[in-house]
């Protein structure tokens, strides 16, 4: 088991995703990727803010 396919099994049963069908894990992890995407872009917005209220 190389690296990468270490790290998905781990993320696999951290979350109890192993259980899941096929499907499910797909929408669970599409709703993961969703939130984080949500996350990082808000994060993004709110430190461009911040670096122009306050650093120029």
């Amino acid at each position: 088991m190389n690296w990468v396919q270490r790290k998905i099994y781990l993320y696999n049963v951290t979350f109890g995703l192993y259980m899941l069908d096929w499907w499910e894990r797909y929408l669970f992890n599409t709703l993961v990727i969703v939130l984080m995407w949500f996350i990082f872009y808000n994060s993004s917005r709110y430190v461009a803010d911040f670096c122009k209220r306050y650093l120029h």
